[in-house]
């Protein structure tokens, strides 16, 4: 019966054959242990040599790192071994037999790694990173499925940002200028007026020249937007959402977790309601602890993880200075100098993981915003046609599932968190 690891727990007893390569070997004497994997996980498969034939145990001694082959054995139970199960080998069908393969056991430099990403990938633990990914992508879609929204895919190409163009990639659209996305919320906006609850799930690009340990060219977001939503309302569904999320991850993915050798306490606490502080609070917090910081300025990593510092979940930061945030969020009606947004700063030293805001629904304000900012209403007539035809209250915010990623498995840097990352001067493999 051919199965995968995953699926041996329902084969107990039974004699299985599983694709697979060898992750690594070692032997004692008239016994070989090989660690075997799949992608659905990890086994041990135990070669006797007086147990099986001479072509079995030769074709076993000759396995190598990474090499590839069908193992054919009889699945027992083993409380001793990581996943519960081992298997006593009673064939090994080798597909081919791996030479010099580049990613030894040894310690390697990252960049040497990163060259090597497709290959490096295969290691448990970024097999571990990737499947706990999976999981969060999976939580993403649970979440807002059950709660009636409706997945909507934004364009990656677009004429123009109406958040600027410094930091935009630059294509040619045939005669056209045209530029990749950098976020499909106001796309999601219209898409909100004619479904109600919608968001999206797709790449979004950033031509920073960043070297930090929490930036990206290409990375991923999640951008939900509300019809008929406050900023009250906006920042109750950010703490269901991060909740929900990292609940999830801890109830499937306990092996990844230890792989990672993730402290799964911090995480535990994870869920109910988030401190929410203002920006004034914030600002003067800063400056009783030492930091120098005017009001007016925005937060850098420093500021960020001295504020995280004092909370054991994420904390909102709320009410920005208008001037500082994009043109298209609603001032607060009591003090327009501020906006009804927040950003939402994830633990640990990770930063900020979501940003959002109500957003500005007034037709003459949106059109004063779009004078002040300079923006094309050439490129982007249809947005301000939202506030003409049927305006309503409406707030939205913005997931980056890499930092996302990164906060929830504690990794040091983003780029282990998706398959093949775009760095600054990195775009191999």
């Amino acid at each position: 019966m051919k199965c995968t690891i995953g699926e041996v727990k329902h084969h107990v007893g039974e004699s299985v054959t599983i694709g697979c390569w060898l992750n690594k070997k070692r032997s004692s004497g008239k016994i070989q242990f090989l660690q075997l994997r799949d992608g659905s996980g990890y086994i041990q498969g135990i070669v006797v040599k007086s147990d099986v034939s001479e072509e079995v145990w030769e074709a076993a001694s000759k396995l190598t790192q990474e090499s590839s082959l069908y193992i054919t054995g009889t699945v027992k139970e083993d409380t001793r071994s990581k996943g519960g199960y081992e298997l006593d080998v009673l064939g090994v069908d080798i597909i081919q037999v791996t030479e010099d393969y580049p990613i030894s056991p040894k310690e390697h430099g990252v960049d040497f790694l990163m060259d090597n990403r497709h290959l490096w990938i295969r290691s448990p633990r970024q097999r571990a990173v990737l499947v706990i990914r999976a999981q969060i992508i999976q939580a993403i879609q649970q979440f807002f499925n059950e709660r009636g929204f409706h997945l909507v895919d934004p364009p990656i190409l677009t004429p123009s940002s109406c958040e600027g163009t410094t930091n935009l990639f630059h294509t040619k659209y045939f005669d056209e200028d045209a530029f990749l996305t950098q976020s499909g919320q106001l796309y999601m906006e219209a898409a909100a007026m004619a479904l109600g609850r919608v968001y999206s799930f797709g790449p979004t690009f950033r031509a920073e020249k960043s070297k930090t340990r929490r930036h990206l060219i290409e990375f991923w977001m999640i951008e939900p937007e509300m019809a008929f939503v406050d900023h009250a309302e906006n920042l109750e569904i950010q703490e269901q959402f991060v909740s929900h999320i990292v609940q999830t991850v801890l109830r499937n993915c306990t092996q990844e977790l230890e792989t990672l050798e993730r402290d799964t306490s911090k995480l535990e606490k994870i869920q109910g309601s988030f401190p929410r502080l203002t920006y004034d609070q914030a600002v003067d917090f800063l400056q009783k602890n030492g930091h120098e910081f005017e009001w007016g300025e925005d937060f850098g990593a420093p500021h960020e993880t001295a504020i995280a510092a004092q909370y054991e979940t994420p904390v909102f930061i709320t009410h920005w200075p208008t001037e500082i945030k994009a043109f298209y969020m609603k001032p607060d009606p009591s003090r327009p100098e501020v906006v009804l947004c927040a950003d939402m700063i994830a633990p640990e030293g990770y930063g900020e993981i979501i940003g959002g805001s109500q957003r500005i629904d007034d037709p003459e304000l949106m059109e004063q915003r779009f004078q002040e900012h300079e923006l094309s209403k050439e490129a982007y007539q249809w947005y301000l046609d939202l506030r003409k035809y049927g305006t309503v209250p409406h707030s939205g915010f913005g997931l980056g599932l890499e930092r996302t990623v990164a906060w929830i498995c504690g990794l040091d840097h983003v780029r282990e968190t998706i398959p093949f990352p775009r760095l600054l001067y990195r775009l191999y493999p």
